[in-house]
């Protein structure tokens, strides 16, 4: 029996389509998660052999622990993941602890965690990025901004999501930053106008992508987090070719084997200091699916199962599933508080033939994505487009 142990089975709600997948597949599924047993929903009940429950995820030793008595009851463990960001570096140091080699280790936590680290691996794949320092001292960050000129980006070198990121565009902005940041690394970047294209993709053991796909998100992430703004991304019909060449070459560069990933680059929405308008710059990597409900949206979008396919890349090295017709899926969030002029019921309507799911965000995602979801697939970008408009329209 091939043991597969799962990070987090029940978060997201919908990864418990990955174990499932596992398991059809001949895996021996292990869950560890801080949400206990009879809380659990029926789906993520049936998709594990077992379950371990610890009281917080955030306890190396529960977790380790639990490591262990999955070893010692099963035998040599396979795999260790959770396809989620947040917990990387945990998955990376059980991984070294239990001697398992199927991913990033915790010597290769910094390559993939680290946002000024991932820039030399950009470089190596012949991708532009932005200019960046790390943040030490006023006089360090004086001399980048005569450099580069105002306004800047402040985030955590080692940050989830747009979480703790800010636009400083004045020495006040940037005095009242450096007194009260949190005592985290920072990373300080030039400011690009773009918006963010994605390619997303699912690599074999020999570290060749056998699914692409690629999403845009046409707002700044930053801004929706600290404006408190609608959530809009989607996820193309067929992603851009240039993200392709470029997402290809990055994954060489980081040795990606065995994974499902997440790449962002910036395309340019101008001319600018960082390049020409429509040129791209490489953001960050993740080594893990793209957040939340995307992994349903990849389905909606190209006829498919990524669950399947990753676990079917896991399990024998390659997958017999291809895509079929193609579809723009675009996601709109709301926002608790604010009227809009089509009601819910209006929506469910007018949109029936197109919607593909809807409700609400879980909090502890709301921050980027809304608080409530609506998900729809379409033929043409004007027909999505029409779909935002009415579905973000307030009164």
């Amino acid at each position: 029996m091939r043991n597969f142990i799962f990070i987090s089975p029940d978060f997201p709600s919908n990864y418990w389509k990955f174990c499932k997948q596992l398991q059809n597949n001949g895996f021996n599924v292990l869950g560890i998660g801080d949400c206990p047993y009879d809380a659990l929903s029926d789906e993520t009940r049936s998709s594990v052999n077992e379950y371990y429950w610890v009281s917080s995820l955030e306890n190396y030793d529960e977790v380790y622990r639990a490591v262990a008595f999955f070893t010692f009851k099963y035998g040599k463990i396979e795999y260790i993941e959770s396809n989620n960001e947040y917990w990387l570096e945990r998955d990376a140091m059980l991984r070294s602890e239990f001697n398992v080699k199927t991913g990033f280790g915790a010597r290769d936590v910094k390559k993939i965690k680290f946002k000024s680290a991932m820039k030399k691996y950009f470089a190596k794949a012949e991708v532009k990025v932005a200019k960046h320092c790390i943040v030490k001292s006023v006089t360090g960050c004086k001399k980048f901004v005569e450099e580069v000129g105002y306004p800047v980006i402040v985030k955590p070198d080692n940050g989830v999501g747009a979480n703790d990121t800010r636009k400083i565009t004045n020495d006040i902005e940037l005095s009242e930053f450096l007194l009260n940041k949190q005592p985290v690394q920072y990373i300080m970047e030039e400011y690009i106008d773009g918006e963010v294209n994605t390619y997303d993709a699912i690599v074999d053991g020999d570290g060749n992508p056998v699914f692409e796909t690629g999403n845009v998100t046409p707002d700044s992430l930053m801004d929706v987090v600290n404006k408190n703004g609608e959530s809009v991304f989607y996820i193309l019909n067929e992603p851009h070719a240039d993200i392709v060449e470029a997402g290809r070459r990055v994954l060489k560069a980081f040795g990606v084997k065995n994974r499902f990933v997440h790449f962002e680059f910036f395309r340019l929405s101008k001319n600018q200091n960082a390049g020409e308008k429509g040129e791209i710059l490489g953001l960050e990597v993740n080594m893990r699916p793209s957040g939340g409900i995307s992994p349903d949206m990849m389905n909606y979008a190209n006829s498919t199962d990524v669950y399947k396919i990753w676990a079917d890349v896991l399990a024998y090295g390659n997958t017999e599933l291809k895509c079929g017709e193609k579809f723009y899926c675009a996601f709109a969030g709301r926002r608790d508080g604010k009227e809009y002029a089509l009601s819910e019921n209006d929506i469910k309507q007018k949109y029936a033939a197109e919607l593909k799911q809807t409700g609400r965000v879980p909090d502890v995602l709301s921050g980027a994505m809304g608080n409530l979801m609506y998900i729809a697939a379409f033929k043409t970008k004007k027909a999505m487009n029409e779909f935002y408009a009415e579905v973000l329209k307030t009164k």
